[in-house]
């Protein structure tokens, strides 16, 4: 069962389209990967699923009940987090996800024992400190407790990652990783490496439209092959070798893109032909930002 539906979604701003087509589902238990640069129609898709933004056509549906601008039931199966979420910061976390929770209609002692809970999981259970003087890592964790506070059936995740260090980022992918027990996820983001960490489904968002989508595997596997690195014995012979190979230099290594096991066998054996020196070959496996690159003519 599909969670989430977005079909033939369109959206413009003035003479500017955002959206051109849009068209994704998000499966039951699964954490979705929405890829997208940097104004590529990412947070207006979420605040379309949202109730808060009016498409100006196409169709939602969330837990098979249809979307409508202004007046938003469907959120009711929705838990979210804004890529920087806001906080009352004179309360601790426990009493704002009380608040949060009375907002919502729950029953004191489901706030209580869902709030500990919740606490525990993003790792702020002992925290007692005033919500002002937490971290931006800690507030995107608290973030995500008030997102599941009532166990909505989709999480949505706009951005959660972007402005943490390397820590921060892997404590909150993990967490997300958690939360896939009880929840679907729709992950936003254009940190390629997060998908490929925690992503089940994945689709490239290009110019309004999905442009590939797929498993993470899948997506990979679009690529008939991977790119070959060869490494010459003396570096000053790097040119002539990528002249003979007919591949690129980068950074020193000679690059052939998305060499076949045929070409492979081609560079071998005129490698062995010409008598050039070399020290080191490897294929280097695809990865979704090289496929990213590729989709957005980069």
């Amino acid at each position: 069962m599909n969670v989430l539906e977005v079909k033939d979604l369109h959206k413009s701003f003035g003479s500017k389209t955002v959206l051109d087509g849009l068209t994704f589902s998000v499966s039951e238990g699964s954490i979705f990967g929405f890829i997208g640069r940097n104004g590529a129609g990412k947070t207006t898709t979420m605040k379309i699923i949202l109730g808060l933004l009016q498409a100006d056509s196409g169709e939602i549906t969330v837990c098979g009940e249809k979307v409508r601008y202004g007046s938003t039931p469907t959120n009711k199966y929705i838990g979210y987090l804004p890529d920087v979420p806001e906080f009352y910061g004179y309360m601790t976390a426990k009493e704002y996800l009380r608040l949060c929770g009375e907002i919502t209609g729950m029953k004191q002692s489901e706030i209580k024992s869902r709030s500990g809970e919740l606490l525990e999981l993003v790792g702020l259970g002992g925290e007692k400190h005033r919500i002002k003087g937490y971290s931006r890592g800690m507030k995107q964790r608290l973030g995500i407790a008030q997102a599941l506070i009532n166990k909505p059936r989709l999480l949505i995740c706009d951005e959660p990652t972007s402005a943490l260090d390397p820590v921060g980022r892997k404590e909150i992918l993990d967490i997300i990783h958690a939360a896939r027990s009880e929840t679907s996820v729709v992950f936003s983001t254009h940190i390629l490496s997060d998908v490929e960490r925690i992503c089940d489904d994945t689709a490239i968002l290009e110019k309004g439209k999905i442009a590939l989508s797929g498993t993470v595997s899948e997506l990979k596997a679009k690529r008939s092959g991977s790119d070959l690195h060869i490494v010459p014995a003396n570096a000053d012979e790097t040119a002539k070798a990528a002249q003979i190979l007919g591949g690129t230099v980068q950074d020193g290594i000679v690059v052939i893109k998305n060499a076949s096991e045929e070409t492979m066998f081609k560079v071998l054996e005129t490698i062995s032909r010409e008598k050039l020196h070399i020290s080191r070959i490897e294929h280097a496996e695809a990865d979704l930002e090289q496929l990213f690159m590729e989709v957005i003519g980069k």
